[in-house]
């Protein structure tokens, strides 16, 4: 570095030191108020050797996963809190609606014993309701339902429509047919989904879609608006209806408890006995 670029550098020190200073001396004026932030080094999408992640601009990553590498995701699925998506040896791919709930793991292998590349493939409309799952150099397919806690290791498939139960341990190598359920650990075959349990892990998806979007909206606020909602609802904490009105809120209730109204008590009137003399 030359005099010149020592130079820059000491007055760009002295700079970040001086705001740094007025930092400090703003949060004390602000007292109680104050909102302090902190620098974070964790990035949601982080690029490994020369690959980077794929996301569509539709796609919800939770502030604390991590999307790493070769890592493709389609259109209206979600990364929830805590995951991590590690692309690094081979790539992951996502399709469009799917869920990956929160603190699971998907990695990928380079190869197995045999040679056989084993990329982690995970289709549409896929719900990995399983918190704490680990699906790992594995195909999982369209509509399928993998369980709190299953772990997919190399080379597993999950065919469409099929369910993983929760704290399964599914092999290498094993296939899980359409329309089943398997469990245990190891997993085998337990018995054979209804259709409304099919239905189910649709909804399920479509449900997901919905919910990320809430999230989605929660975490883009600004610092001043997290702020103005904390203040309001501080003041109205006992005025749901009023607070509810100020933040444009509306909600509904469901139609299970909504009583018809034969059924509601009638009002009574109290009737003031009268003396007569």
């Amino acid at each position: 570095m030359g005099t010149l670029g020592r130079v820059i550098y000491t007055v760009g020190n002295w700079i970040r030191g001086s705001g740094q200073a007025l930092d400090r001396i703003g949060s004390l004026l602000q007292g109680s108020h104050r909102l302090e932030e902190h620098l974070s080094r964790h990035r949601t999408l982080m690029s490994v050797f020369d690959k980077s992640p794929l996301v569509d601009k539709d796609v919800f990553v939770a502030p604390s996963a991590s999307v790493i590498g070769d890592v493709q995701i389609g259109k209206g699925s979600s990364i929830w809190y805590g995951c991590v998506l590690r692309g690094d040896v081979n790539n992951i791919s996502v399709g469009s609606g799917t869920n990956i709930q929160d603190n699971s793991l998907v990695h990928v292998a380079k190869t197995n014993l045999a040679g056989k590349v084993l990329p982690t493939t995970i289709g549409d409309n896929v719900t990995v309701a399983g918190h704490s799952a680990v699906i790992h150099g594995c195909t999982v397919e369209d509509e399928a339902f993998v369980g709190m806690g299953a772990t997919l290791l190399d080379g597993a498939v999950v065919e469409k429509h099929a369910m993983v139960a929760a704290g399964s341990l599914v092999r290498e190598n094993t296939r899980i047919p359409s329309g089943e359920v398997w469990g245990g650990n190891p997993a085998k075959f337990m018995r054979k989904l209804t259709d409304e349990e099919i239905a189910y892990i649709s909804k399920s998806a479509e449900n997901y879609i919905n919910l990320a979007h809430i999230h989605a909206a929660e975490n883009s606020k600004s610092f001043e608006e997290i702020e103005v909602e904390r203040a309001l609802r501080k003041k109205y904490a006992r005025k749901d209806e009023d607070y509810d009105s100020m933040l444009g809120i509306v909600r509904e209730i469901p139609a299970e408890l909504i009583l018809p109204d034969n059924v509601l008590p009638e009002k009574t009137t109290t009737r003031v006995p009268t003396t007569h003399y």
